[in-house]
């Protein structure tokens, strides 16, 4: 059974930053899409970035509204996603979500392709 477990959110000033981490466990083979997704209160949940893990490289997408501020990577024992947030604005905040699927990323609009999701982490930026 696969799980997935976030962590690394807190409150911090804007301009400041965070780092998020998305730790799997039970995955079998290493070709999975894994997305962070994030939901601010009434708003819906949107996708921020991916990382497919079967790539040589990690193949990666973005958000417009975090290009050049957040970047995800796969950690060396392939196991967990960072998320990296730096220049963080009041409009981050927001409850981060990972998600995992055992193929290929597709856009992150596709929210409902991914079938496990962690319990989220709450990140709060102040102005």
């Amino acid at each position: 059974q696969v799980q997935l477990v976030e962590s690394g959110g807190g409150s911090v000033q804007a301009g400041g930053s965070l780092k998020l981490s998305c730790a799997a466990s039970g995955w079998t083979g290493n070709r999975h899409c894994v997305g962070w997704y994030r939901q601010a209160p009434g708003k819906e949940r949107e996708g921020v970035a991916s990382i497919y893990t079967g790539g040589g490289d990690g193949s990666t997408t973005y958000a417009d509204a975090v290009k050049g501020r957040f970047t995800i990577s796969l950690a060396n024992d392939k196991k967990t996603v960072y998320l990296q947030m730096n220049q963080l604005e009041p409009e981050d905040t927001a409850t981060y979500y990972c998600a995992t699927v055992p193929r290929s990323c597709v856009p992150l609009r596709y929210k409902h392709y991914f079938d496990v999701w962690g319990q989220g982490t709450q990140v709060t930026v102040s102005s």
